[in-house]
């Protein structure tokens, strides 16, 4: 039987193209979206892929919809992306606790309520593949990104820990950390901050969806069970 892969977040962007390349690669992919039904829709009709709508940031609505893959998917989920992240940017000072909250709700609340409920039955099966997406600027920061930043590098540390929880078990847990990638997201940003943008990176250049798509392949693949608790930097050798 093949493998069950959940992305969420796993309609647009980099979780979309991460649902794609999984399912050429033979997976039984299922993504998850929350609020843009018609994104969503249009990523189903192209690759005929399941769609889940739920609010990851809630555990009972996370527990229902894994559920709902479970029962479509005839199987427990083997592999787990946890994809799905939201930006409130703002300086601190000027910052709302609500987008604080949002931020840390969607983006690292998320990866411990997917996480707990898929968990358990890896550890019955003594196997299991959890890829977290974390980002660059969880490594190294970034102005007006306290929010963000502070999740993506809570990450990195949940990460870490879970890995060493369930090594034993057969199961790996590894986060990859994307830096400036070319989305509809980053497509929408002025020309003159794009352009400072690229000055900082020392390729000259985003990255393509398809360069996270691969290594999340790589780390979900049987041949990647020695490799977990890892950060893998995807940024052009954009670092500190």
């Amino acid at each position: 039987m093949k493998k069950i892969a959940l992305v969420t977040g796993g309609t647009r962007g980099i979780g979309g193209g991460i649902a794609r390349r999984l399912k050429e690669a033979g997976y039984r992919v299922a993504a998850n979206y929350h609020k843009d039904v018609a994104a969503a829709q249009k990523f189903h009709a192209e690759t005929a892929i399941p769609i889940f709508s739920w609010d990851v940031s809630d555990y009972e609505s996370c527990a229902r919809g894994v559920e709902d893959v479970c029962a479509m998917m005839e199987g427990s989920i083997d592999i787990l992306i946890n994809n799905a992240g939201i930006t409130r940017d703002g300086m601190l000072h000027k910052m709302e606790p609500s987008s604080w909250q949002l931020v840390l709700d969607t983006n690292l609340t998320s990866v411990f309520n997917m996480c707990r409920l898929v968990i358990g039955p890896m550890r019955e099966k003594k196997f299991g593949r959890i890829i977290n997406m974390s980002s660059v600027n969880g490594v190294k920061g970034q102005i007006g990104q306290s929010n963000y930043s502070a999740t993506k590098a809570g990450i990195i540390g949940f990460t870490k820990s879970l890995a060493l929880e369930s090594a034993s078990r057969g199961i790996t847990v590894n986060a990859v950390a994307p830096g400036y990638i070319s989305t509809d997201m980053t497509d929408a940003i002025r020309e003159d901050v794009r352009e400072k943008i690229v000055a900082g990176i020392p390729m000259g250049r985003f990255g393509k969806i398809d360069e996270i798509a691969q290594a999340v392949l790589y780390l979900v693949d049987e041949n990647a069970s020695y490799v977990t608790g890892i950060t893998l930097n995807i940024n052009g050798g954009q670092y500190l």
